[in-house]
């Protein structure tokens, strides 16, 4: 994929957002909501799903729903991420978390409402009501407590205990691949083929993904990451950098990324599209 055709979907996603995001009723719960949602981001999981969509033909833009759906299940579990009952975290997307910007009550609000919303939006979307049903059921049993949840809460019982490499593999199968495959497989039932492959390609993109996310924390700066750097060590989590060393955690990860690049070309989609957007993942700074 272009750069410039990736620049393009995030566009068309945070346009799409706001035309969402001012539908329900005026308050603070919904300023919130707007707040944390327009924040910005890197819009990873909803780009997974535009790009496969395209990569395989179709038109993407009929998926626009589905994906600010993505991306707003995304954006709830952050802001209930960094309470001070999960992370206590003070900086998210380079402001304030939701909870500092606003209060503690209507940030959790915000969170619900916006995990609520994004089955509204899938609901009310223009796709086939089949469609609708198997994307959201995926989408939902992704997000829940057999998945990004579940990783959540194996994620809060390492702070205390030190995991080992299985262990950890485990907490961000769930907490990290769940929503980072998710997307891919629902790009696999639109199409009505190798769903299982994109699934495959997404866990172990969401694997890479975290052990970045665990060497950011260490050699990068809350300016660069528009987040609280160094906040692993000082919640005292379980990373791949505090077992492995962080020379161990970059090779792991490029070992990952060749197994993304070998899951591609064994795709029969436009293998360009799909390498262009693992291309940026790697390249990532934040």
């Amino acid at each position: 994929m272009k750069v410039i055709l990736m620049k393009q979907m995030i566009e068309e996603i945070n346009s799409h957002l706001e035309i969402l995001l001012n539908k329900p009723k005026d308050g603070a719960v919904k300023e919130a909501m707007k707040y944390s949602v327009m924040a910005g981001g890197k819009r990873l999981r909803p780009v997974l799903l535009l790009s496969a969509l395209k990569a395989y033909g179709y038109p993407y833009q009929e998926y626009l729903d589905v994906a600010c759906a993505i991306e707003m299940i995304h954006t709830y579990s952050l802001i209930h991420d960094d309470l001070p009952a999960m992370d206590n975290d003070d900086l998210r997307r380079g402001r304030p978390t939701c909870h500092k910007q606003f209060d503690e009550a209507t940030a959790i609000l915000a969170g619900d409402g916006l995990l609520n919303e994004a089955m509204n939006v899938i609901m009310q979307s223009s796709i086939e009501d089949h469609l609708k049903v198997q994307l959201a059921s995926l989408l939902f049993k992704s997000s829940g407590a057999s998945g990004m949840i579940y990783g959540q809460q194996q994620d809060m019982y390492y702070e205390n205990h030190q995991a080992s490499l299985k262990e950890l593999e485990d907490i961000h199968h769930y907490k990290t691949g769940c929503l980072i495959a998710a997307p891919l497989e629902m790009a696999g039932i639109v199409v009505g083929k190798e769903q299982e492959a994109l699934r495959t390609l997404g866990f172990h993109l969401g694997l890479a993904f975290q052990i970045q996310d665990d060497i950011l924390d260490v050699t990068s700066d809350s300016a660069t990451l528009g987040k609280t750097a160094g906040s692993d060590i000082e919640n005292g989590k379980s990373t791949y950098v505090s077992l492995l060393g962080l020379e161990k955690s970059r090779e792991y990860a490029n070992e990952l990324f060749k197994q993304c690049l070998e899951d591609i070309y064994g795709m029969t989609c436009n293998h360009g599209i799909m390498i262009d957007l693992l291309e940026k993942v790697i390249k990532r700074v934040n």
